[in-house]
């Protein structure tokens, strides 16, 4: 084995870099390959990460960033805890929310991987899990006052002792679940994958050498930093601040919950200030500081050179800011469930509009915000229970100067990483059959770049006594995903309940319900917000929208102001002119 000087060779730092992203890459797919839950499998609602010795964030994979962006709290929060009581063949699990945790449903599960005797790396999957206990359904309890109501909460536990399994604290866990059978199955999944990426941690260390390694890793991490910090070098230095809202709590059903930032750049840093949010909240939304960060982190990278690699580099020149007691930053035992969706959700609205005021040509206007219930119960048709986050019901995402958003894209903790499931496969793991998943039209917000459509999707029930669990935002005229400069928002989503010889009924978000067989969900997601003055959008491009059936007649004349025949499907220039001309 030879050691080889990376400093002067950056080919064989990229070439290791690539391999610890292929090693990030298999333990995912290990993940997708034996996992039992369709949110692992079919909606890859997971992230897996490498960190060195020291936790510091080497490698990820780009599944689901707002759980990526928040695992670097949980491998300190576990390293800390045990200090120098961690072996060759231990594996650990967490989950907590104040001790470097988003929300208890995003299981961790890390493992330390040894080489010659020493602790080189740590392999990670977090992931969510179907079900933790609690009073809620697939984790989210809209009536939650503390976190003990959401499920079981886990402190850094050492699961696998120098390569034994602790049966009393698997017991523990598993004995605080309903649906035991497939969080079992998941965790040994997670279990399972890291030790894959131990195996090919291995190799590399072997083929390369411990010094070699760790030289190109810190070279890495280096050019992140370097990389970043050009980008914030290219926004002016200032402050610009904005803010946005989240519906409700699900216990002050009146109350609007505001999240506010202003972004400070000074030179090569960047700092996310939030102090002007509110305090938190009674309900589930309120966010742990992980989760706040990784949702901050995400609409800046989601809205700079893609091909940054996201590290401990990559976050050294950002900096938060996030008053204890708030929103953004809890104390304990406040509920968090709903942190890693409508609040992050906000957290990234709120950074893309602060940033509009900046340099437009980065910004996003505003995603469809999440809307779907989640659901939990027995199906009748396996005899096996389930729990479903619902992620057919997904809204467009926003448009960016110079680009359409895309449809049936949202939410934006996710920035396109869920992916949507199969229906078929969907109407076999749930006691649902799928009546109605199509695009909407003028659903998303017009602009010179027009938003990504939403969706309506409803499916009917076909089991009895199933748990509902809805939440979300983007149901008042006020939370609609917003345009930007000239751009128009999203439409205002809604939920609607139709019982058997009932008529429909629209109810209401973070709320509980009871469905049984006969009932139909609806869900109709907003589009996401457009970009521009919408009169100045190619008519051209507004005709090519109609005859696709993305934008009616009625809206190209009254939203873009341009003139189509309804029997040729032309464009009538002399009122076009004329529409365009009066609004200038």
């Amino acid at each position: 084995m030879t050691q080889i000087p990376t400093k002067s060779d950056p080919i064989l730092v990229a070439v290791i870099g690539n391999a610890l992203d292929g090693i990030t890459r298999e333990i995912g797919q290990t993940m997708l390959r034996t996992s039992r839950s369709p949110i692992f499998v079919e909606a890859r609602d997971f992230a897996t990460s490498i960190f060195g010795a020291d936790c510091q964030l080497v490698a990820q994979t780009h599944y689901i960033p707002v759980i990526g962006g928040a695992t670097p709290f949980a491998q300190r929060a576990i390293a800390e805890f045990f200090g120098d009581d961690i072996h060759d063949g231990d594996v650990f699990i967490h989950n907590d929310p104040f001790n470097g945790g988003s929300h208890l449903p995003d299981i961790t599960i890390t493992r330390p991987v040894f080489f010659d005797g020493e602790l080189v790396f740590w392999a990670m999957t977090k992931g969510h899990n179907a079900d933790v206990g609690g009073g809620g359904v697939v984790g989210f309890n809209p009536g939650a006052r503390d976190v003990q109501e959401e499920g079981v909460r886990i402190p850094p536990v050492r699961i696998i002792d120098r390569g034994t399994l602790r049966k009393d604290a698997w017991e523990l866990i598993l004995s605080n679940v309903r649906m035991r059978s497939l969080v079992e199955s998941v965790l040994n999944c997670q279990i399972g994958a890291t030790a894959i990426g131990e195996r090919r941690l291995h190799a590399l260390l072997k083929k390369y050498g411990t010094q070699t390694v760790r030289a190109a890793t810190d070279e890495l991490m280096r050019a992140s930093a370097r990389q970043v910090r050009a980008e914030i070098a290219t926004i002016p230095d200032g402050e610009y601040s904005a803010e946005t809202l989240i519906d409700n709590d699900g216990i002050d059903r009146d109350r609007p919950y505001r999240v506010a930032v202003t972004i400070k750049v000074d030179g090569e840093k960047l700092t996310f200030d939030f102090s002007a949010s509110d305090p938190q909240a009674q309900g589930f939304i309120n966010s742990p500081i992980a989760n706040t960060v990784a949702s901050a982190h995400l609409a800046l990278f989601g809205s700079i050179d893609p091909d940054i690699r996201y590290n401990s580099g990559a976050i050294e020149p950002l900096e938060i800011v996030a008053p204890k007691g708030s929103i953004v930053n809890p104390d304990a035992p406040a509920p968090v469930a709903a942190c890693t969706v409508p609040t992050c959700e906000a957290i990234a609205a709120t950074v893309w509009m602060a940033m509009a005021k900046a340099v437009p040509s980065r910004a996003h206007a505003g995603w469809a915000r999440w809307c779907t219930p989640a659901t939990m119960g027995m199906n009748p048709r396996t005899g096996r229970a389930f729990g479903d986050l619902h992620f057919l019901g997904k809204g467009g995402s926003g448009a960016t100067e110079g680009f359409d958003g895309w449809d049936h894209l949202s939410p934006a903790n996710t920035l396109g990483g869920l992916r949507t499931p199969d229906p078929e496969l969907h109407e076999l793991d749930t006691p649902y059959l799928l009546e109605e998943l199509e695009y909407l039209p003028d659903s998303a917000g017009g602009g010179q770049w027009r938003g990504g459509l939403g969706v309506r999707y409803r499916w009917r029930v076909q089991a009895n006594d199933i748990a509902c669990a809805t939440y979300g935002s983007g149901f008042r005229p006020e939370t609609a995903p917003v345009g930007l400069l000239g751009g128009q928002p999203g439409i205002v989503q809604t939920l609607t309940l139709t019982r058997p010889g009932a008529e429909p009924e629209q109810i209401d978000t973070n709320s509980f319900y009871t469905l049984n067989e006969g009932d139909v969900f609806e869900v109709v997601a907003s589009g996401g917000g457009g970009f521009g003055d919408p009169h100045l959008r190619d008519a051209e491009l507004v005709l090519r929208d109609v005859r696709e059936g993305v934008v009616s007649l009625d809206a190209a004349r009254a939203v873009y102001g341009v003139d189509i025949d309804p029997d040729t499907f032309e464009i009538r220039g002399a009122e076009t002119a004329t529409l365009r001309a009066g609004t200038r």
